[in-house]
């Protein structure tokens, strides 16, 4: 009776452990990654409900080939180091610009795409130029790359009327037509697919604040995953699938990598 006992304590022991290591092997199989839902075209919420986008069509074929479980994760942009640091999401994927400081706090991919932060302005308006904007309200999105190029301009930023920060673009875009605020600093790739898609009365001024690139963000450390999308990405440039999804959301491959 004794052996007995014994042996049936060790299948009770063993029952509950399984389920906590299968879980534990099913977590690590997961590839989360955080996203603003509000920034098309690279990350948003579909007519159907469903989240899409350029980036997420890149990090899901990643993952695919990785032998990984892709999952979209939205976050709010101004809460994603602590969404990075508490393991909710295994990387920054979104439109996630690549400047000199937080090439310190990250781990990077290699750059996949360039961009712009330029000025949007309605059609009709009478900003033609940078100069322009001195003595108007400006609105740009929290802890943005947008955000962090008026920063890196005090002298221009000094000059409007009033700098309005939001929690999306989206937001931005509703507060230009409505006449909230004259002008929005933003990512050139989101404000002319925002632009087209919409059919909003807005313009992109010719001169830009700052150019810049995007790239894939992980936890400061973690080599190993950041290689693995690395190589992925690399293999995706070689073959071509990185081209048919920046045909297939910008009518033209306007990525970098193996170029």
């Amino acid at each position: 009776m004794k052996l007995t006992k014994f042996f049936a304590a060790c299948l009770t022991a063993v029952m509950l452990v399984m389920p906590l290591t299968s879980c534990g092997k099913s977590a690590q199989k997961k590839f989360v990654v955080g996203f603003d839902n509000e920034f098309p075209p690279m990350g948003f919420v579909d007519k159907d409900g469903s989240y899409t986008g350029f980036d997420l069509d890149l990090a899901k074929e990643c993952a695919s080939r990785m032998g990984m479980e892709f999952v979209a994760q939205p976050i709010a942009w101004d809460s994603k180091d602590n969404e990075l640091k508490s393991g909710n999401i295994s990387c920054i994927w979104n439109g996630f610009t690549m400047t000199e400081e937080r090439k310190t706090q990250y781990e990077w991919s290699s750059p996949y795409m360039k961009n712009q932060q330029v000025v949007v302005v309605k059609n009709d308006s009478t900003v033609k130029s940078l100069a322009d904007l001195a003595g108007l309200k400006v609105c740009v999105q929290k802890d943005s790359s947008g955000l962090a190029a008026l920063e890196g301009n005090k002298e221009l930023t000094a000059s409007f009327k009033e700098l309005v920060q939001v929690d999306s673009y989206l937001n931005a875009m509703m507060e230009l037509e409505s006449g909230s605020v004259d002008a929005i600093v933003m990512d050139e790739i989101v404000a002319r697919y925002e632009i087209q898609t919409s059919g909003k009365p807005f313009k992109i001024l010719d001169e830009a604040i700052s150019a810049e690139e995007y790239g894939v963000g992980f936890l400061k450390g973690n080599t190993q995953l950041r290689d693995k999308v690395q190589k992925a990405l690399e293999d995706m440039a070689k073959d071509g699938t990185m081209a048919k999804i920046s045909n297939k959301w910008f009518g033209s491959d306007i990525t970098t990598i193996g170029k």
